[in-house]
Protein backbone atom coordinates (compact mmCIF):
# COMPACT_ATOMS: atom_id res chain seq x y z
CA UNK A 1 0.00 0.00 0.00
CA UNK A 2 1.37 3.37 -1.07
CA UNK A 3 1.93 6.16 2.03
CA UNK A 4 -0.11 9.44 1.94
CA UNK A 5 0.47 11.35 -0.50
CA UNK A 6 2.65 14.61 -0.81
CA UNK A 7 -0.19 17.83 -0.64
CA UNK A 8 2.01 20.76 -0.12
CA UNK A 9 0.66 22.18 -3.51
CA UNK A 10 0.66 25.95 -2.90
CA UNK A 11 -2.25 26.02 -4.92
CA UNK A 12 -5.28 23.10 -3.54
CA UNK A 13 -8.60 23.39 -4.41
CA UNK A 14 -10.97 20.72 -2.02
CA UNK A 15 -14.19 20.41 -4.33
CA UNK A 16 -17.43 18.73 -2.76
CA UNK A 17 -20.32 17.78 -4.52
CA UNK A 18 -23.08 20.18 -3.28
CA UNK A 19 -24.98 20.95 -5.95
CA UNK A 20 -25.46 24.67 -5.96
CA UNK A 21 -20.89 25.00 -6.34
CA UNK A 22 -21.70 27.57 -8.54
CA UNK A 23 -19.42 28.56 -11.40
CA UNK A 24 -16.14 28.04 -9.90
CA UNK A 25 -14.75 25.73 -13.21
CA UNK A 26 -11.37 28.15 -13.84
CA UNK A 27 -10.60 28.84 -10.57
CA UNK A 28 -10.80 25.01 -9.93
CA UNK A 29 -8.92 23.94 -12.83
CA UNK A 30 -6.51 26.52 -12.29
CA UNK A 31 -5.34 24.97 -9.06
CA UNK A 32 -2.10 22.86 -8.99
CA UNK A 33 -4.13 20.45 -7.18
CA UNK A 34 -7.50 19.47 -7.42
CA UNK A 35 -9.35 17.04 -4.96
CA UNK A 36 -12.46 15.39 -5.53
CA UNK A 37 -14.49 12.79 -3.85
CA UNK A 38 -16.42 9.69 -4.88
CA UNK A 39 -19.11 10.33 -8.21
CA UNK A 40 -17.80 13.82 -8.47
CA UNK A 41 -20.93 15.68 -8.98
CA UNK A 42 -20.32 18.81 -11.42
CA UNK A 43 -17.63 17.15 -12.82
CA UNK A 44 -16.70 18.33 -16.38
CA UNK A 45 -19.03 21.20 -16.21
CA UNK A 46 -19.07 23.98 -13.36
CA UNK A 47 -17.22 22.43 -11.08
CA UNK A 48 -14.27 22.34 -13.53
CA UNK A 49 -12.45 19.08 -15.42
CA UNK A 50 -9.19 18.90 -13.50
CA UNK A 51 -8.74 16.13 -10.78
CA UNK A 52 -5.55 15.06 -8.86
CA UNK A 53 -6.48 12.67 -6.40
CA UNK A 54 -9.92 10.65 -6.37
CA UNK A 55 -11.28 9.82 -2.65
CA UNK A 56 -13.29 7.29 -2.83
CA UNK A 57 -15.61 5.91 -0.11
CA UNK A 58 -14.56 1.53 0.32
CA UNK A 59 -17.51 0.56 2.16
CA UNK A 60 -20.82 0.35 1.91
CA UNK A 61 -23.46 0.17 -1.09
CA UNK A 62 -21.69 2.87 -3.23
CA UNK A 63 -18.84 0.92 -3.33
CA UNK A 64 -20.29 -2.29 -4.36
CA UNK A 65 -21.78 -0.90 -6.52
CA UNK A 66 -18.36 0.71 -8.30
CA UNK A 67 -16.97 -2.65 -7.99
CA UNK A 68 -19.79 -4.30 -9.72
CA UNK A 69 -19.64 -1.75 -12.50
CA UNK A 70 -17.96 -2.98 -15.73
CA UNK A 71 -18.13 0.81 -17.07
CA UNK A 72 -16.70 2.19 -13.67
CA UNK A 73 -13.27 2.53 -15.26
CA UNK A 74 -14.22 4.23 -18.14
CA UNK A 75 -15.82 7.25 -16.16
CA UNK A 76 -13.69 10.40 -16.74
CA UNK A 77 -12.90 11.43 -13.56
CA UNK A 78 -11.61 8.15 -12.96
CA UNK A 79 -9.23 7.89 -16.12
CA UNK A 80 -8.26 11.68 -15.25
CA UNK A 81 -7.18 11.25 -11.29
CA UNK A 82 -3.42 10.30 -10.80
CA UNK A 83 -4.21 9.00 -7.35
CA UNK A 84 -7.32 7.16 -5.41
CA UNK A 85 -7.62 7.44 -1.73
CA UNK A 86 -9.84 4.92 0.08
CA UNK A 87 -11.55 6.46 3.33
CA UNK A 88 -11.61 3.71 5.27
CA UNK A 89 -9.26 1.03 6.78
CA UNK A 90 -9.41 -2.18 5.49
CA UNK A 91 -11.67 -4.11 7.91
CA UNK A 92 -10.70 -7.58 8.97
CA UNK A 93 -12.71 -10.98 8.50
CA UNK A 94 -14.12 -10.87 11.67
CA UNK A 95 -15.17 -7.25 11.68
CA UNK A 96 -16.89 -8.13 8.53
CA UNK A 97 -20.84 -7.57 8.38
CA UNK A 98 -22.79 -10.71 9.68
CA UNK A 99 -24.98 -11.16 6.40
CA UNK A 100 -23.51 -8.57 3.61
CA UNK A 101 -20.27 -7.69 2.94
CA UNK A 102 -19.30 -4.01 3.90
CA UNK A 103 -16.21 -3.47 3.21
CA UNK A 104 -15.23 -3.57 -0.59
CA UNK A 105 -11.35 -1.69 -0.10
CA UNK A 106 -9.10 -5.06 -1.56
CA UNK A 107 -12.14 -5.84 -5.19
CA UNK A 108 -11.30 -1.54 -5.35
CA UNK A 109 -7.68 -1.44 -4.61
CA UNK A 110 -7.51 -4.35 -7.53
CA UNK A 111 -9.67 -2.53 -10.19
CA UNK A 112 -8.04 0.92 -9.24
CA UNK A 113 -4.30 -1.09 -9.35
CA UNK A 114 -3.34 1.07 -12.68
CA UNK A 115 -2.95 4.13 -10.18
CA UNK A 116 -1.39 4.71 -6.67
CA UNK A 117 -4.17 3.70 -4.36
CA UNK A 118 -4.21 5.27 -0.38
CA UNK A 119 -5.90 4.58 2.45
CA UNK A 120 -6.64 6.52 5.52
CA UNK A 121 -5.77 5.30 8.59
CA UNK A 122 -7.61 4.49 11.53
CA UNK A 123 -5.37 6.85 13.59
CA UNK A 124 -7.02 9.39 11.61
CA UNK A 125 -10.57 8.18 11.93
CA UNK A 126 -9.85 8.51 15.83
CA UNK A 127 -8.16 11.86 15.85
CA UNK A 128 -11.11 13.02 13.59
CA UNK A 129 -13.59 11.92 16.37
CA UNK A 130 -11.73 13.95 18.53
CA UNK A 131 -12.37 16.72 16.88
CA UNK A 132 -16.14 16.44 16.89
CA UNK A 133 -16.86 15.23 20.00
CA UNK A 134 -16.97 18.51 21.91
CA UNK A 135 -19.48 19.52 19.33
CA UNK A 136 -22.10 16.37 19.64
CA UNK A 137 -23.75 14.09 21.58
CA UNK A 138 -22.10 10.89 21.30
CA UNK A 139 -19.54 9.48 19.04
CA UNK A 140 -19.60 11.46 15.65
CA UNK A 141 -19.40 9.44 12.38
CA UNK A 142 -17.56 12.31 10.34
CA UNK A 143 -18.03 12.51 6.54
CA UNK A 144 -15.58 11.89 4.02
CA UNK A 145 -14.70 15.44 3.13
CA UNK A 146 -14.09 16.19 6.85
CA UNK A 147 -11.52 12.84 7.17
CA UNK A 148 -9.98 14.40 4.21
CA UNK A 149 -9.78 18.01 4.67
CA UNK A 150 -8.45 16.93 8.52
CA UNK A 151 -5.56 14.34 6.63
CA UNK A 152 -4.86 17.43 4.25
CA UNK A 153 -4.29 19.47 7.19
CA UNK A 154 -2.50 17.04 9.45
CA UNK A 155 0.49 17.03 6.68
CA UNK A 156 0.20 20.19 5.21
CA UNK A 157 2.90 23.35 6.36
CA UNK A 158 0.60 26.07 8.17
CA UNK A 159 2.61 28.53 6.14
CA UNK A 160 1.08 27.19 2.73
CA UNK A 161 -1.26 29.37 1.20
CA UNK A 162 -4.92 28.50 2.66
CA UNK A 163 -6.63 25.43 0.50
CA UNK A 164 -9.97 26.44 -1.30
CA UNK A 165 -12.64 24.85 -0.16
CA UNK A 166 -15.80 24.81 -3.19
CA UNK A 167 -19.03 22.64 -3.33
CA UNK A 168 -19.33 21.83 0.50
CA UNK A 169 -22.73 22.16 1.52
CA UNK A 170 -22.77 20.45 5.03
CA UNK A 171 -25.72 18.06 4.40
CA UNK A 172 -27.01 14.76 2.84
CA UNK A 173 -26.39 11.92 4.94
CA UNK A 174 -28.36 11.81 8.58
CA UNK A 175 -25.52 10.33 10.64
CA UNK A 176 -22.59 13.05 9.80
CA UNK A 177 -22.55 15.73 12.37
CA UNK A 178 -22.77 18.46 9.88
CA UNK A 179 -23.62 21.28 11.70
CA UNK A 180 -19.84 20.46 14.14
CA UNK A 181 -18.34 19.91 10.25
CA UNK A 182 -19.55 23.38 9.24
CA UNK A 183 -18.31 25.07 12.39
CA UNK A 184 -14.89 23.26 12.15
CA UNK A 185 -14.52 24.34 8.68
CA UNK A 186 -15.49 28.05 9.83
CA UNK A 187 -12.60 27.86 12.42
CA UNK A 188 -9.86 26.70 9.75
CA UNK A 189 -10.99 29.36 7.47
CA UNK A 190 -10.97 31.73 9.94
CA UNK A 191 -7.47 30.32 11.34
CA UNK A 192 -6.13 30.62 7.51
CA UNK A 193 -5.96 26.91 6.74
CA UNK A 194 -8.81 26.98 4.03
CA UNK A 195 -10.48 29.43 2.44
CA UNK A 196 -14.15 28.65 1.82
CA UNK A 197 -16.58 28.94 -1.05
CA UNK A 198 -19.59 28.35 -0.22
CA UNK A 199 -22.19 26.76 -2.26
CA UNK A 200 -24.93 29.34 -3.82
CA UNK A 201 -27.75 27.91 -1.80
CA UNK A 202 -25.96 27.79 1.56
Amino acid sequence: MSSWPDLDDPHLALVGNAPEIGDHGRAIDGASCVVRFNNAAGFGGPAGSRVTLLALVNRGGQARAWVEDDGFLDRPVIRQARTYLLAFPELSPDEEGAHERVCWTAPLRDKLAHRPVHVLPSALHDRARQQLAPRVSGTPNPSTGFLVALAILEGRSPSLPPIDVYGFGFAGWSGHPWDAERDWFTACGEAGRLRLHPPAAS
